[in-house]
């Protein structure tokens, strides 16, 4: 936040991040929290796997549902979440998600600290540069951001 200014953002505005049929639209980053946190509201139309189950080392995840049903995993079964519903997966937590609903799947995810658009943005980059997105391709990112497979 500049010169203890508030930061606004309207409908629509940030950055779009799209990954792997999910729309990731980043409302605050690591540049405009001074690390603390990342805020993000993310679409996923139907059928959309939005990660595969795998567990974060250094940052916490907070996901609120807004629009339809977001399916997650939670290490053990999935839950599916209505709008209102909210998850943690804190450091060290299992969790994937997907929408297996005919609707699109609106929902918001809080990042503690911040950093982890930069997987996104990495992931991103080299899917436009002509590299297939892969597991491999996604585990190899996650790795750098201290993310594992489950």
């Amino acid at each position: 936040m500049e010169n203890g200014k508030a930061l606004i953002r309207l409908p629509g505005e940030g950055e779009l991040v799209p990954v792997g049929g999910v729309d990731h639209l980043f409302l605050l980053t690591a540049g405009e929290t001074e690390g603390r946190f990342a805020f993000e509201e993310f679409t996923l139309a139907p059928g959309v796997l939005g990660a595969r189950p795998h567990v974060h080392a250094e940052h916490d995840e907070y996901f609120y549902v807004l629009d339809g049903t977001l399916t997650i995993h939670t290490g053990e079964a999935e839950v599916d979440l209505e709008p209102g519903s909210l998850a943690a997966a804190v450091r060290g937590t299992p969790h994937g998600f997907r929408n297996a609903t005919n609707k699109t799947v609106r929902a918001l995810c809080l990042y503690t600290p911040a950093g982890y658009e930069n997987y996104f943005r990495d992931v991103h980059a080299a899917v436009s540069a002509g590299t297939p997105l892969t597991d491999d391709l996604l585990t190899t990112h996650r790795a750098r951001y201290n993310t594992t497979p489950y």
